[in-house]
């Protein structure tokens, strides 16, 4: 059956590649990003299938549009893909204010609020499916880019909990986590800390070589990752995590050998901090 999809931050990048693959295989496309004449240029071929909107998803204003117009235009949305958001780099000392707000505006508040804006209409129709874009660095943190996984991390929690909600109301939610893909991550969509710290100039200088030496020569082909995550959408069962890249799942598995390391010499004195009366926390998470 042909579905409708939301994705936001289809200008460039995975969300450009998404929403052409979409489009190409027969379904409708609602395009939203803050450059209308790219979308334009997505949309132009496919007639009525696909809704090219201005959107700037860190505004309440204009979701509540481009949500409104996309009803308006196809009934419903059978997929909200957030997509949109951008990377940093620096010491976590370094960033303003400004900056912290910024990055968790966009990576994290907006893809929530656009979460939590889509589900009365799919709950209504007791079907949906909300795929989050995270990345392997919502899953293990780098020095030099803090800033960036905390607002991953941030959207990691928010998202495995709502799949727990909404799991009985016949809605899916699947966070997507890639490695390094060839898009413009590293590129000039990148914010480096407003600040320059004496001590923290080498760390500095090697995520700014990483960013240089990386833009344009991942390994990830957006092409290959959309396939897998639109083979993943029509599936009968999705996960709740969807990981894409070698790197990706080289990197979660080292981190996991090392978390194990880290907890182990404390598991004994840790777990013995009990009352002794006192019963196991029922609250579990499958």
């Amino acid at each position: 059956m042909k579905k409708t999809w939301f994705i936001t931050g289809a200008s460039s990048g995975l969300g450009r590649a998404l929403a052409e693959a979409v489009l190409a295989k027969g379904d409708n496309a609602v395009l939203g990003a803050r450059r209308l004449e790219s979308l334009q240029t997505i949309a132009a071929p496919h007639g009525e299938r696909a809704l090219a909107l201005t959107l700037d998803v860190t505004d309440a204003g204009s979701r509540a549009a481009a949500l409104t117009a996309a009803m308006d235009t196809f009934g419903r949305i059978d997929v909200l893909a957030n997509i949109a958001g951008a990377g940093s780099y620096g010491a976590l000392e370094a960033f303003s204010c400004e900056q912290l707000r910024a990055q968790m505006e966009l990576n994290f508040f907006a893809a929530a609020e656009l979460s939590r804006e889509v589900l009365p209409q799919m709950r209504a129709q007791r079907s949906g499916h909300i795929l989050n874009l995270t990345s392997i660095a919502g899953l293990v943190a780098f020095p030099g880019s803090g800033l960036y996984n905390a607002s991953k991390f941030a959207l990691e929690g928010f998202s495995e909990a709502l799949h727990h909600e909404v799991k009985p109301l016949g809605i899916r939610v699947t966070l997507i986590e890639p490695g390094a893909f060839r898009t413009d991550f590293a590129g000039s969509a990148a914010m480096k800390a407003e600040r320059e710290i004496a001590e923290y100039a080498e760390l500095h200088a090697g995520m700014a070589q990483y960013y240089a030496n990386q833009n344009g020569r991942q390994m990830g082909d957006p092409v290959k990752g959309v396939a897998v995550i639109i083979d993943m959408v029509e599936s009968a069962v999705a996960p709740v995590r969807l990981l894409l890249g070698e790197d990706a799942y080289q990197l979660w598995e080292g981190a996991v050998a090392s978390r194990n390391r880290d907890i182990a010499p404390w598991r004994a004195r840790g777990e013995a901090t009990a009352y002794p009366d006192a019963l196991m926390n029922p609250v579990q998470a499958l």
